[in-house]
């Protein structure tokens, strides 16, 4: 029986193109500690949790003529030293620096003949820190069942827990013969559904978290998003820039104007596009507004882990966001308004809930979210401008391989025609703003941090 990719998985690893990588990919910055961090542990931690992640010791084989959706196989040459790297930036190496660097990093293609994921040791940095940039297919992750690497690296004490000894035998390989008579067998014993599942892989992703997204949807798009620079051809280069703030300003602005915590993100990054707007001569009408697909982190109840617990899901959520308004405080209470009306079925996921399921829950989560905003675009038409996921983490210290994690990032991919992704990851009293834009159409990316500073700080003013 052989392990066939389903049919989300399979679109989102034949949609992709050069200009737009289908890619989960997070920053950590680590405090390197006493003994230092050194590539040797790296490898061993990462190949002590791999019996957690299967799929990372497997690669991709397509069907001949793509009678069926392509297969998950053991590779047999895995070697865990291509997977695992080691860079450094001049030392002492700042901020920009890196942050070049993970540009550069996530605009790299993956290897196809390979598992479809990377991890670099970064060296270099200033301030006695060291950084680990993760990247995997968007395939490879598809909810809780399947977490990101970046989900299971990370620990709760400083000490990592043990771990049985992993002996793995990779499994026989199925050949070419064998695959195309399974999948003559999958057309046999059911014709239909193999129709609409190759169909399904050929038109892009129609599956949200193994529903159908279409219904969904229809009833949530509003016509055609407005115009806007951030719709554009993407192209190849990509830049990458980060923001943080402190989690008890956002919660200061949400006390005083009783709105949700996402409520005061949304308002921030709202004032930031509306600055970056201005400051480039664009017009900004009082009505003007910038749609986002901003999913939201939710838990069925009816859904619960091994041990009992609620599995972190997204549903989509599409939002104007009023870019026109001068005043902070409306722009924020027309938001609100907004996700209060948001009709949806399951409850919203806190930090607590996160604290349920195991290791860190954030760099799935995204993946999650990036999933529904592909679905969304598969459809005719501009649907939204930007896409912008946020996933609460817990707010308590947490280690990797030992060393204490200080700044966590996401570095959410561009989806087709859309120049600007945010992703916001909370994490330990910190909210953290990984922004990826096209090199091309947003040259001047690098001052979103100062703006988002600005925006926050105009919503403080106005609660005092």
């Amino acid at each position: 029986m052989v392990n066939r990719l389903s049919a989300t998985d399979a679109s989102f690893y034949r949609m992709e193109n050069t200009t737009t990588p289908m890619y989960v990919q997070s920053l950590y910055l680590l405090r390197n500690p006493r003994g230092g961090l050194g590539y040797e542990k790296l490898l061993g931690t990462v190949e002590q949790r791999l019996p957690q992640m299967p799929r990372y010791r497997q690669k991709i084989r397509e069907v001949t003529l793509s009678l069926a959706r392509p297969v998950w196989v053991d590779d047999h040459d895995f070697d865990i030293t291509y997977h695992v790297r080691h860079l450094a930036v001049p030392s002492p190496g700042s901020d920009r620096q890196l942050h070049e660097l993970i540009a550069q990093l996530a605009q790299q293609p993956l290897d196809r003949f390979r598992p479809l994921w990377e991890l670099y040791l970064i060296e270099g940095l200033s301030d006695n820190r060291v950084a680990l940039y993760v990247k995997s297919h968007q395939s490879m992750v598809n909810g809780m069942a399947a977490p990101a690497l970046a989900h299971v690296l990370v620990d709760r004490t400083q000490r990592p827990p043990a771990f049985d000894e992993d002996i793995w035998v990779p499994r026989r390989e199925p050949g070419a013969v064998e695959l195309v008579l399974d999948a003559v067998g999958d057309w046999v014993g059911a014709p239909q559904a193999q129709l609409k599942a190759v169909g399904s892989t050929v038109g892009g992703p129609v599956m949200w978290l193994g529903r159908k997204v279409s219904d969904t949807a229809r009833a949530v798009v509003r016509g055609a998003a407005p115009s806007s620079p951030l719709n554009t051809q993407v192209s190849q280069n990509r830049l990458f820039t980060v923001a943080r703030g402190s989690l008890e300003d956002y919660r200061t602005v949400r006390a005083r104007y009783d709105c949700a915590i996402n409520d005061v993100v949304l308002a921030v990054i709202t004032g930031a596009l509306r600055n970056w707007l201005l400051s480039r001569g664009e017009p900004v009408s009082s009505t003007r507004t910038v749609r986002a697909m901003a999913p939201l982190s939710v838990y069925p109840d009816h859904e619960l882990d091994t041990a009992g617990q609620p599995i972190g899901a997204v549903t989509p959520f599409l939002v104007d966001l009023p870019v026109g308004e001068p005043n902070p405080v409306v722009r924020l209470s027309q938001i609100a308004y907004a996700t209060e009306s948001h009709p949806t079925p399951t409850g919203l996921v806190d930090a607590r809930t996160i604290l349920t399921v195991s290791g860190f829950a954030p760099p799935t989560l995204h993946a999650m979210g990036v999933r529904v905003a592909t679905a969304f675009s598969g459809f005719s038409g501009r649907v939204f401008n930007l896409l912008i996921t946020n996933a609460p983490g817990t707010q308590r210290q947490l280690y990797v391989c030992g060393a204490k994690l200080l700044e966590t990032y996401n570095v959410p991919p561009l989806l087709p025609n859309k120049a600007l992704a945010i992703g916001v990851t909370s994490y330990n009293g910190t909210l953290y703003y990984g922004v990826n834009a096209d090199r091309k159409a947003m040259s001047d990316v690098g001052m979103v941090s100062t703006l988002l500073d600005e925006a926050l700080a105009e919503l403080l003013e106005a609660a005092k």
